[in-house]
């Protein structure tokens, strides 16, 4: 198990609880400045905030001060993924089904490492791309050999995450409890 795996196994329960899902963990900055992201987003898809990532920095810093499974000293960040956001487990395929993204693998899958398209979904741990270039059939690349995906920012994908966010508000507000609304005394009609 890699460090970055040891940190997502060690935080993503706790997030989950809070109400959060882990996006990615990522290492990078090397032995000099090593850096730490945590990615992660709300679990009932409302807009993330910054107190959002403000409390989810002090959970992950008291967690992995416990747990210490980085033995240097290193920087934590914690983000949202944003609109224009990475693709890193296969539901993402799924939930954002008909945008524009940009995929690279580790190998080369018909000849190629990076690929442009509208994802067409996921089957069997493949992803299906549709690309003009590429042609009518969906490129099946197998989700294990991607090593980077991006969706791409477009407006179609500006106003489903809109939509989005604006479906989980209603949903949480119609969840909210209600104040009783003032009843009518009898004694004025």
């Amino acid at each position: 198990m890699t460090q970055v795996d040891q940190v997502r196994a060690i935080v993503a329960p706790s997030l989950e609880a809070m109400g959060y899902e882990v996006v990615r963990v990522l290492m990078t900055g090397g032995e000099h400045r090593p850096q730490l992201q945590i990615m992660a987003e709300r679990i009932d898809r409302r807009g993330m905030t910054v107190d959002d990532c403000a409390e989810i920095s002090r959970a992950v810093s008291a967690i992995l001060d416990v747990e210490d499974p980085i033995p240097t000293a290193y920087t934590l960040e914690v983000s949202s993924p944003g609109i224009d956001r990475p693709l890193t487990r296969p539901v993402d395929y799924e939930r954002f089904l008909g945008h524009e993204a940009r995929l690279e693998t580790r190998v080369p899958v018909d000849g190629r490492k990076r690929f442009r398209g509208v994802l067409a979904g996921i089957e069997d741990e493949t992803v299906l791309l549709r690309s003009e270039e590429i042609g009518e059939e969906p490129v099946r690349l197998p989700f294990a050999e991607i090593q980077r995906a991006k969706l791409i920012l477009t407006d179609a994908l500006i106003e489903a995450a809109a939509a989005e966010v604006e479906q989980a508000e209603a949903a949480a507000a119609a969840a909210a409890p209600q104040p009783d609304a003032p009843q009518a005394d009898a004694q004025d009609a």
